[in-house]
């Protein structure tokens, strides 16, 4: 071997030691179902789905709110292991019109309460008693267009409240005395407002939450700033000012120390803002469709390679995800599934391999876990 050879073996060799072939490895994913990966047989009209070790046993399990406009069931699928969901309890002695819930520690015990959201009905709050049998503790909240629910601790207290957000009529903040007894608080937003989701977070560094809106019906998108008075009256607008947005999530995606937000949209591209720290946005960037039509998203990192990805559930298309390119808020696209309409979706590791799987809430159809696999190409 020659200088020259030398000088490219040792130059070759030094790249493959350098070269991130984790990053590349992990980019070869697919999401996978079957017909046994399914959450029961009925074509529900399902609006939302969450998971949660409800049963304290160290897996995963799943809650579904299921109607929307139309009273059904909803649902309660405990995991057996390894992603087989063989159980399928009943939430609540009645039917309502259920879009969304949400698991948290409501009463402070440790374990995982529900709380739903219905349109126009009152929404209900379920307390566990550890080992995933839940009882009804109470209703909460006035009867409106409830669309969705987040519980955060808005009013740093230590306990989790409620934000549900209205079609048509105002948003509602709903304060926990932390027994998991909910009590109205400030609205937000007025009766001409279309907010169908909400994410919080702190976004200009001042130690209050700020919440950032997607809103439909062409009314601009925005970030609310918030006080220590829960009073959010500062608005900056977001967007082209006239989208129809479904979801929104909060996360720092470019690892700056900064929040960014991912919007949902209906008719146009799914939108991220990467924000200044100040409650603004610095770029924002689009990926999917021009004319695509999101319900859902979440942010996660689904490949195991240290960087957020987003996850995405559509109306009448296959959901996708979208995995990112090293830092760069650029991304390779994996469909899943088939064309359905997805209201909902949630990530999380069901079958104990150590990578985020996905479970879909569809309307008309059957909902499905999707487990994430090593691509076989």
């Amino acid at each position: 071997m020659n200088g020259v050879e030398r000088s490219i073996f040792w130059v070759t060799a030094l790249a493959l030691m350098l070269w991130p072939w984790d990053a590349v490895v992990a980019q070869d994913r697919m999401f996978v179902t079957s017909e046994r990966l399914t959450l029961g047989t009925e074509r529900l009209r399902s609006a939302s789905v969450r998971l949660g070790d409800i049963d304290s046993d160290g897996d995963l399990d799943v809650v579904v709110a299921n109607g929307r406009h139309w009273p059904q069931q909803n649902e309660l699928l405990i995991n057996q292991g390894k992603a087989k969901f063989s159980i399928i309890r009943p939430l609540g002695g009645d039917q309502r019109t259920t879009y969304a819930c949400e698991l948290a520690d409501l009463d402070g015990d440790g374990d995982l309460d529900i709380a739903t959201g219905n349109d126009m009905a009152q929404g209900e709050v379920f307390l566990n008693d550890g080992s995933g049998n839940f009882a009804v503790h109470g209703e909460y909240g006035e009867v409106s267009s409830l669309r969705s629910l987040l519980t955060v601790d808005l009013d740093q207290d230590g306990d989790v409240d409620l934000i549900a957000t209205c079609r048509g009529r105002p948003n509602r903040i709903y304060l926990n005395d932390g027994a998991a007894n909910f009590t109205s608080g400030p609205t937000f937003g007025t009766d001409r407002d279309s907010t169908i989701d909400v994410a919080a977070g702190d976004l200009n560094g001042d130690g209050y939450l700020d919440l950032v809106l997607a809103n439909r019906d062409r009314q601009p998108n925005e970030v609310l700033l918030g006080d220590s008075k829960l009073k959010f009256t500062q608005s900056v607008p977001f967007g082209s000012g006239d989208d129809h947005s479904r979801a929104v999530a909060i996360a720092d995606l470019n690892g700056d120390g900064k929040l960014d937000w991912v919007v949902a949209n209906i008719g146009r591209a799914n939108q991220i803002f990467l924000g200044d720290g100040a409650g603004g946005m610095v770029s924002d960037a689009e990926f999917g469709s021009a004319s695509g039509q999101t319900y859902a998203l979440s942010i996660a990192d689904m490949n195991n390679d240290g960087d957020l990805d987003i996850v995405v559930g559509n109306l009448n298309e296959p959901g996708s995800v979208f995995l990112r390119r090293g830092t760069e808020l650029t991304f390779d696209e994996v469909p899943f599934g088939k064309a359905s309409a997805t209201y909902g979706l949630d990530v999380g590791d069901l079958d104990g391999d150590g990578f985020a799987d996905i479970v879909v809430s569809n309307s008309d159809d059957v909902n499905r876990i999707f487990l994430n696999r090593a691509s076989k190409k």
